[in-house]
């Protein structure tokens, strides 16, 4: 096994218990104000890096976490990034706290089927037979999950949380795309990269605590801290190092670094749906079942 797809096996167990942590904290809570204390505890952990980086460049490069300094155009690159996931965190954050982690899963698992279609339009790429055959897996799984789901109440062909979710995915796909460039076509190292992302998301997702949650906090769901918030932004932290260090790798592959990742769906399902104790699990994980053999085949 090459070692950027071992890194990114790795980032994707991270991923999936990252997910079960973001449920646990989001259940109950103002779901703007979890956002911004996540990505705290996140600038938080990585703070000490850029000191150090500061301080001892030499210590820093020694132990793998020095932070280079950066031009002001590859600033406004990262800040970008930070604006691209900042909008796909407020989508899905609002989405997976209404819906069963359990159904909220497997379609975040779905990137990569967003990222094959971008190519195809952008692009012009043409997918092989099989590939056509996972796509096919994969709506027909969504169709089953939309069965399930109307037991729970929740109908995907006109439930508002589950077109957000979808709606931050396909933004989630774009920010995967866009890493490829900053790490491969801008040559970015990754903890550079990781450092300042982690500090502008926290900035601008503070603007949006400050402008839409602060002044109606009176009438909207109040904020409770977690210390699985604490989780969230290391569970994080972890997932992406791994993930910015599998794909800076040489001959790594964006479409199957993001495939590979996304298989944090199964630590997110079985892991969740057995914390929260959600209906239907056998059912689901039939359709689970579908999206992993879909994604699969999107590797061929």
């Amino acid at each position: 096994m090459t070692t950027w797809l071992l890194l990114a096996l790795l980032s994707a167990l991270f991923l999936g218990l990252y997910d079960v942590a973001k449920k646990a904290s989001l259940n109950a809570n103002a779901v703007l104000p979890v956002l911004f204390a996540c990505s705290l505890a996140g600038s938080a952990l990585v703070l000490p890096a850029g000191l150090l980086s500061w301080a001892a460049p030499g210590l820093a490069q020694a132990v793998g976490v020095f932070v280079e300094p950066l031009p002001w155009r590859a600033h406004l690159l990262v800040l970008a990034k930070a604006g691209i996931v900042t909008a796909s965190w407020c989508l899905t954050f609002f989405a997976i706290k209404q819906l069963p982690i359990s159904i909220a899963a497997p379609v975040r698992a779905t990137a990569p089927l967003f990222v094959l279609l971008g190519a195809v339009l952008l692009f012009g790429e043409k997918p092989t037979p099989l590939q056509w055959v996972g796509i096919g897996a994969i709506v027909a799984s969504y169709f089953a999950f939309s069965v399930l789901g109307k037991a729970e109440g929740i109908h995907f062909g006109r439930d508002r949380w589950v077109w957000m979710l979808f709606a931050g995915t396909l933004v989630g796909a774009c920010s995967g795309l866009y890493d490829k460039h900053l790490l491969q076509g801008a040559a970015l190292p990754p903890m550079t990269l990781q450092f300042w992302f982690t500090l502008y998301n926290a900035a601008l997702q503070g603007l949006l605590v400050a402008a839409l949650w602060w002044p109606r906090r009176a009438q909207g769901s109040p904020f409770r801290w977690r210390w699985s918030i604490v989780a969230v932004g290391a569970l994080l932290l972890a997932a992406d190092n791994l993930y910015f260090r599998s794909l800076a790798q040489t001959g790594a592959l964006v479409s199957v670094v993001s495939i590979v990742r996304r298989s944090n769906v199964v630590v997110s399902f079985a892991v969740g749906s057995l914390a929260f104790r959600e209906r239907n699990r056998i059912g689901k994980a039939g359709a689970l079942a579908g999206v992993l053999v879909g994604l699969l085949l999107l590797m061929r």
